[in-house]
């Protein structure tokens, strides 16, 4: 029988013919049904003394020549004994397979939710610092990987780039937490090796250094000036930032504060213990400037039971404010300040402290304003709360910070002028 030509098949193919089988020899044959779209290549053999047949491609992707020599390399694999067709069936039985376990595999992202989830939420006092580093430094770097194919070079990989953009101490934590989450996969039987055992604080962002930085009077006359010219600077957010100056907290002590804790009427704000840093619940009072803000972030709350409740595209799983909330609305502000030294928003209870003593506030009184523990034998005997004393200082500071606000020059009264 004549070998098959390609200027026959597609005479075939424009005539619209069709067939069971052209044989172009040693196996091979053209196949051209009534329901195939293109004619399709097939090879015939013998194997254990039966007939098998498997399809090896279209003619529409696989040319005459291309056709002859794969039968011709099949035909070589059958002469040395293999069932070429039964190999076929398990190398796609060997890629479905991989496809399933692909498809089931456990993502590093997967394995960071459930960590979060079960270890996290529910324990930690601020769980959205952690969901912060997992949703912008880990899983866009990591999170895509199976548990299994994380290497040290991709924990490598992530720790410079964030060390790259100038955030080294964020470059520690991620390695912490990071650290943390492969920890638990492997008490969860998820994986076998921690790819992050090598690595070391030197590895990241290197040992950190105590901040120094914060706002003399004339920093803060700019940064409430700052404030009110920011492009897309929400009022509540002037608010937070103004509270936080002026009770010395930290941010994520009001970030997450509910309204149960405030006696507005009575000036005073219950901090427990559970939600304070140190672990020492405490009495804030609150100057009447700050209850004035107070009952205005209260009005923009709504009927939320949060002082600042979550916003419209933050995750849900925290009901108020993120971490990284104020930080980037910070930024909006310091693009107004040119000139003036970089600042966080933790630079501002340095600065509540720094301006206390400059008011003539007492250390002790001063260091309790910011909930810090006296230290020492004093701390250890001297339980005194310092109420009174932390209300006058407090006093003292939010007079301070509103005639800032407006522009105006403000004498220093001390406390001891005061009394």
């Amino acid at each position: 029988m004549a070998k098959l030509t390609d200027v026959q098949i597609k005479a075939w193919i424009k005539a619209g013919e069709r067939f069971e089988g052209r044989s172009d020899g040693h196996g091979l044959y053209l196949r051209y049904r009534a329901g195939d779209k293109v004619p399709v290549w097939r090879f015939r053999y013998q194997y254990a003394g039966k007939s098998r047949v498997m399809l090896i491609g279209s003619y529409g992707e696989m040319s005459l020549a291309k056709a002859r020599e794969t039968a011709k390399e099949l035909s070589a694999r059958v002469a040395l004994g293999f069932d070429v067709a039964g190999e076929k069936q398990e190398r796609k039985a060997d890629a479905l397979e991989k496809m399933e376990q692909e498809k089931n595999a456990l993502r590093v992202a997967e394995l960071a939710t459930e960590y979060f989830e079960r270890q996290i939420m529910g324990r930690w006092k601020h769980p959205d610092i952690l969901r912060r580093r997992i949703d912008k430094d880990i899983n866009p770097n990591i999170g895509h990987l199976k548990v299994e194919d994380v290497r040290p070079r991709h924990i490598d990989d992530m720790l410079q780039k964030i060390v790259a953009r100038g955030a080294p101490t964020i470059a520690n934590d991620v390695l912490r937490w990071t650290r943390r989450i492969f920890d638990y996969g492997i008490k969860r039987h998820m994986l076998e090796i921690n790819p992050t055992g090598a690595f070391e604080v030197a590895d990241a962002g290197g040992q950190e250094k105590s901040r120094e930085r914060w706002l003399t009077r004339e920093e803060l006359i700019q940064f409430f000036q700052a404030m009110r010219m920011a492009k897309g600077f929400s009022r509540e957010n002037e608010l937070t930032m103004k509270l936080i100056l002026c009770l010395c907290c930290r941010k994520m002590e009001l970030c997450g504060a509910p309204w149960a804790e405030f006696d507005l009427d009575g000036a005073l704000w219950h901090l427990p213990a559970e939600r304070a840093k140190n672990g020492d619940a405490i009495d804030i009072p609150l100057p009447p400037p700050a209850v004035e803000w107070l009952r205005e972030l209260h009005s923009f709350s709504g009927n939320s039971k949060w002082v600042l409740p979550a916003r419209k595209m933050q995750h849900r799983m925290i009901p108020h404010i993120q971490e990284s909330t104020l930080p980037v609305a910070l930024a909006k502000v310091r693009r107004e300040m040119p000139g003036v030294p970089n600042f966080t928003i933790h630079d501002f209870r340095r600065t509540g402290r720094t301006h206390l003593a400059a008011l003539g506030v007492d250390p002790i009184v001063a260091e309790r304003c910011l909930n810090h523990r006296i230290k020492g034998v004093e701390g250890i005997y001297n339980r005194h709360q310092y109420f009174d004393e932390r209300r006058a200082a407090l006093m003292l500071w939010a007079e301070l910070l509103v005639a800032l606000e407006h522009g105006e020059d403000y004498n220093v009264v001390s406390i001891a002028n005061r009394k």
